[in-house]
C-alpha cells in the first residue's frame, strides 16, 4: 500500500522525537520545532522530435511504470538548473545531445517509489537532438524506444499521467 510522504514521517529527522500527528503539513516537531513543508520536487521531460515530427518514446525497464512508455527525463539535482537537468537526463538515458529546447507545459505529478508517494512538478520541453539517429539506451533504465506519431495505444500505456498530458498538449 502506498502512502503520501508526509504520513511516512513518524519521527523527527532532527531530534528523533515521536510525531503524534503523521500526515500533517507542514510536519512540525513539538520537541525541537523542526519543520518540513513537503513541497514538490522538480522533474523534467523531453518531447524529442525528429525531422519528420515524430516523437521519441522510451519504454521503462524498472518501476515505477516498468514496461510502459515515457519520455526521456528525470529529477532535477540540487544546485542544477532545469535546463541542465534536461540535457543531463536525456543524455544519460539516450546518449542524445540536445540542440534546441522550448518549454511546452508544466504539470503536477505523483511519484510512487517503494510505497512512498512524493509530489512532483514536471516541466516538459519540446526538443531537437543534434543527431536523432544515434539513440543508445541506458539499459538499467530503459529497454526500448520508438519514433512515433503517438496513438491512443501509446497514450493508454504511459508510465506517468503527466507524460500523457504533455504529449496530448503537444499534439494539440
Amino acid at each position: 500500500m502506498s502512502i503520501p510522504i508526509q504520513q511516512a514521517y513518524l519521527h523527527c529527522p532532527r531530534c528523533g522525537g515521536k510525531h503524534d500527528d503523521p500526515g500533517r503539513v507542514p510536519f512540525r516537531c513539538d520537541r525541537c520545532q523542526f519543520a518540513v513543508f513537503f513541497g514538490p520536487v522538480a522533474a523534467v521531460g523531453g518531447l524529442i522530435v525528429d525531422s519528420e515530427n515524430k516523437l521519441l518514446l522510451v519504454r521503462r525497464a524498472r518501476n515505477p511504470g516498468k514496461g510502459q512508455w515515457g519520455l526521456p527525463g528525470g529529477f532535477v539535482d540540487s544546485g542544477e538548473s532545469v535546463e541542465d537537468a534536461l540535457a543531463r537526463e536525456v543524455y544519460e538515458e539516450t546518449r542524445l545531445r540536445l540542440k534546441r529546447t522550448e518549454l511546452l507545459i508544466t504539470s503536477p505529478n505523483q511519484y510512487d517509489y517503494q510505497g512512498i508517494v512524493t509530489q512532483v512538478i514536471d516541466l516538459f520541453y519540446v526538443c531537437r537532438a543534434v543527431d536523432p539517429t544515434t539513440v543508445i539506451l541506458e539499459p538499467a533504465e530503459l529497454d526500448d524506444y520508438a519514433w512515433v506519431n503517438p496513438t491512443a495505444d501509446h497514450l493508454d500505456n504511459m508510465a506517468f499521467e503527466s507524460n500523457r498530458i504533455a504529449i496530448e498538449h503537444w499534439m494539440g
